[in-house]
């Protein structure tokens, strides 16, 4: 099993940056190339087990909260498809952290998955490369807020 993983810090409280991502539906507001978002069968976007079907840079990706707490400011998702990419039992975590020193957040995203051993340190560091401009592109969003 691989594991990839990034973090940051944000200027940004932890909970000005969990009330953005909380919503597992709320993926466009904060990440650019995502089109429509959509929580398939009517749940709510902080229902563990609910499906989102986003459009991402074009593509139809289907993914599953598996696990969310407030208390951790913590959501853990899965695919709901098989990836584009060959990684099975892909499962990605995203937590923020108080940083007390200055009332910044602590984030970091990470996710562990199955792929072809040959093709293993890509595989990593593609993933690493997505959450960090992923991340840029939360605090991009942040700053345009005003947060």
């Amino acid at each position: 099993m691989a594991t990839s993983y990034y973090s940051t810090v944000f200027e940004q409280p932890a909970e000005m940056v969990w009330r953005v991502i909380r919503d597992f539906n709320s993926y466009p507001v904060w990440v650019e190339g995502a089109g429509e978002s959509e929580i398939e069968g009517g749940r709510s976007g902080d229902a563990v087990g609910a499906v989102r079907h986003v459009v991402y840079q074009g593509r139809h990706i289907r993914q599953r909260l598996v696990a969310q707490s407030d208390v951790e400011r913590a959501q853990t998702y899965e695919f709901a498809d098989p990836a584009a990419a060959p990684v099975p039992n892909y499962r990605a975590t995203i937590r923020i952290t108080p940083v007390v020193d200055g009332g910044r957040a602590f984030v970091e995203w990470w996710a562990t998955f199955d792929c072809e051993a040959d093709r293993r340190d890509e595989r990593i560091e593609f993933f690493g490369r997505s959450f960090a401009g992923w991340l840029e592109s939360l605090r991009r969003a942040l700053a345009k807020a005003g947060v």
